[in-house]
């Protein structure tokens, strides 16, 4: 299938027990009305049933002679449906609580190599006569919003559809195209091995060199971008700079340990902040993790006096799979007291950021934004944050997702919260997912370095009622 990216190989060739790299998606549905005690039973097996799987999900990764040593894409012969497709259950009382617990256990652990880099959990009595579903996948596979916009194709609008096929029968490279049925061929003999290892080292070679070229005309072209930007962050003091973020709790060292917490907003008290202030949503949402982040950091005695920099990823391109991700970066406020203050100082930030990509050609565009992108690989490198400055202190995303309620089998889609990567250096992510008639906000946090990781869904309430109060001021 070809030889991996050298962007999307990093993944793989960093990663270790301490440092997994996966991005994965927690849905939450409220079960049919007349769905029966053993609804979900039911539906695992009658998923399991079935070897079909699209090429992007029965493909698994490997190295050889025949790639050079570099990581690359093989059919697998023999995928294992039941390996990928678990059903779990809660203990009783089934509270959200242990819910999360179970998923930062799941997202703690390492997808195995020798498979297709993927899982699905059906998960059984959550409280209110709810199920969940959390699914993982590597990151060398696919970044998570290309990952969150695959199992929207597997979803319906309509709660009497119950043939949508899962997201592993959909090729994420089509808009949705029928899976192909997984081949078990024999091992093929000697001479068919040298045959089609010369065969593949030839286009192994070809793509490294493409790789290569694309890699290094890239890295050129970040030079002359990211002085220009510089220079226009001198003039305009809103434009927060590569690597002026101030160190802080999150910019450590990592564990392989994870810990998630996610809730939900109702999406009208944002735009009600947002009218009356003549801001966006994402303004918006950054005010709130601002405010969430300062009281917590100041809880526990960690706020740098230095307003925190967050990286905002923005998208590089459309195919379909694989990372096309660059960011820009957007000062946090974290130093002003004033809710109000913040979110002019965010909106000014995110103005001139975005200023300086709308006036340079998509080169420039790509270049800077690796730039600012540079420290999400070297993030998978173990030690590096200790010796180099952060870069920026966390990723916060904001991704717009389905304006209609969803279902699968005819049950409702009533949350779905993203889990991303923490990295050495970067142990705190937040991402932002809209649906429907709310904002759904997962955080995903290194268990040792980000304790009490919970508090911040409180926080954020809290910083949105600040919101609402400045609106409100400015109203009057």
């Amino acid at each position: 299938m070809g030889v991996m990216s050298f962007r999307d190989s990093m993944f793989l060739l960093a990663e270790s027990r301490e440092h997994p790299t996966h991005v994965g998606s927690l849905l939450l549905f409220d079960r049919p009305e007349d769905a029966g005690p053993d609804f979900l039973g039911d539906l695992h097996r009658r998923l399991v049933s079935s070897n079909e799987v699209a090429p992007t999900f029965a493909r698994r990764a490997y190295r050889s002679l025949s790639t050079l040593g570099q990581w690359a894409w093989e059919p697998e012969k023999n995928l294992d449906i039941e390996y990928h497709v678990r059903l779990s259950a809660l203990p009783r009382p089934g509270r959200i609580r242990e819910l999360l617990e179970l998923v930062s256990r799941l997202h703690g652990s390492l997808l195995d190599r020798h498979r297709p880099l993927w899982e699905f959990h059906l998960i059984e009595g959550v409280e209110g006569d709810r199920f969940a579903a959390y699914f993982k996948v590597h990151h060398a596979m696919m970044d998570g919003v290309t990952g969150i916009r695959h199992l929207q194709k597997t979803l319906s609008t309509d709660p009497e559809d119950l043939d949508t096929p899962p997201f592993w029968q959909v090729d994420p490279r089509s808009k949705k195209q029928p899976a192909a049925e997984v081949e078990e061929r024999p091992e093929p003999g000697v001479l068919e091995w040298v045959g089609s290892t010369v065969s593949e080292g030839y286009r192994t070679v070809s793509s490294a060199v493409a790789d290569t070229v694309r890699t290094t005309n890239s890295v050129l072209g970040v030079a002359p971008a990211l002085a220009n930007a510089v220079y226009d962050g001198l003039a305009n003091r809103d434009t927060a700079l590569p690597f002026e973020a101030p160190h802080s709790m999150f910019n450590v060292p990592i564990t392989g340990a994870r810990r998630f917490a996610a809730e939900s907003w109702p999406l009208k008290r944002i735009q009600r902040v947002r009218e009356r202030t003549s801001s966006t949503v994402n303004d918006v949402v950054l005010a709130m993790c601002s405010g969430a982040l300062r009281r917590y950091m100041l809880e526990l005695g960690e706020l740098p006096d230095k307003p925190l920099v967050a990286a905002l990823p923005v998208s590089l391109g459309t195919t379909g799979e694989g990372n096309q991700l660059g960011a820009i970066l957007v000062t946090l406020a974290t130093d002003e007291a004033d809710a109000g203050v913040r979110l002019e100082r965010i909106k000014a930030s995110g103005k001139a950021a975005k200023a300086n990509l709308d006036q340079r050609d998509p080169m420039a565009v790509a270049a800077l934004s690796l730039a600012v992108a540079a420290p999400l690989p070297l993030g998978t490198v173990p030690g590096v944050s200790s010796v180099i400055n952060p870069g920026f202190n966390l990723i916060i995303s904001n991704v717009p997702g389905p304006k209609a309620p969803l279902y699968w089998e005819g049950a409702k889609l009533s949350g779905m919260y993203p889990l991303s990567v923490p990295l050495d250096g970067q142990a705190l992510n937040m991402t932002v997912f809209s649906y429907a008639d709310n904002m759904e906000f997962g955080l995903t946090g290194d268990r040792r370095s980000v304790p009490r990781l919970q508090k911040l869904l409180g926080y954020l309430e809290d910083a949105l009622v600040e919101l609402e109060a400045v609106a409100d001021a400015a109203d009057s």
